[in-house]
């Protein structure tokens, strides 16, 4: 595995791998890279993929005026690969990272290839913290100069960059999320 779960004093740490965005890549460009996530759901690619057999599940999230598509990453593994080597999305699609509890999650954003919008949301689906236009890195990028980025909730959305501001999701703001339960394996 390229990243691990991490507990700290009081505060787990998610190393995971996260990619998304709407970035500009060249529109020859693979979509995903050998390192993604083999069960990424095709309906978040921004582009031709092909199906999975076993995709992720796919959820939606209301907010006034806005819906989001969000792959669901609800056990370690999952979590762990998240949006991995991902090089587009596609707008109003992401990743939503499923906890056991309300806490500060760190994200290590190692292989992330485009940057991307982070918002952190409690149990009640109100967003607590807002990262916005966290920046890309290559598969080269030194672990020391990955971007890592923290809140606290109980869920993690990940968008395209510069997707929070447009549909105005902002710390406050009050998302309506279906139920969402972490697995352990």
């Amino acid at each position: 595995m390229r990243s691990r779960l991490r507990l700290g004093i009081g505060v787990a740490v998610l190393l995971c791998s996260v990619a998304c965005g709407a970035a500009a890549q060249s529109s020859g460009a693979p979509i995903v890279k050998d390192c993604a996530n083999p069960q990424l759901p095709a309906e978040l690619l921004d582009g031709p993929v092909p199906a999975v057999a076993s995709a992720l599940p796919v959820v939606t999230a209301s907010a006034p005026g806005v819906k989001l598509r969000l792959a669901v990453a609800n056990d370690e593994s999952t979590r762990e690969l998240g949006l991995m080597c991902v090089t587009r999305l596609r707008p109003r699609h992401g990743m939503i990272f499923v906890f056991e509890q309300n806490r500060e999650w760190e994200f290590w954003m190692k292989n992330t290839l485009v940057p991307l919008d982070m918002l952190w949301v409690d149990d009640d689906g109100t967003i607590t913290t807002v990262a916005a236009r966290v920046p890309a890195s290559t598969r080269e990028t030194p672990d020391d100069a990955v971007a890592r980025r923290r809140g606290r909730g109980r869920f993690v959305i990940e968008l395209a960059s510069g997707e929070a501001a447009v549909d105005k999701l902002a710390v406050g703001t009050r998302l309506l999320l279906p139920a969402l339960r972490a697995e352990s394996h």
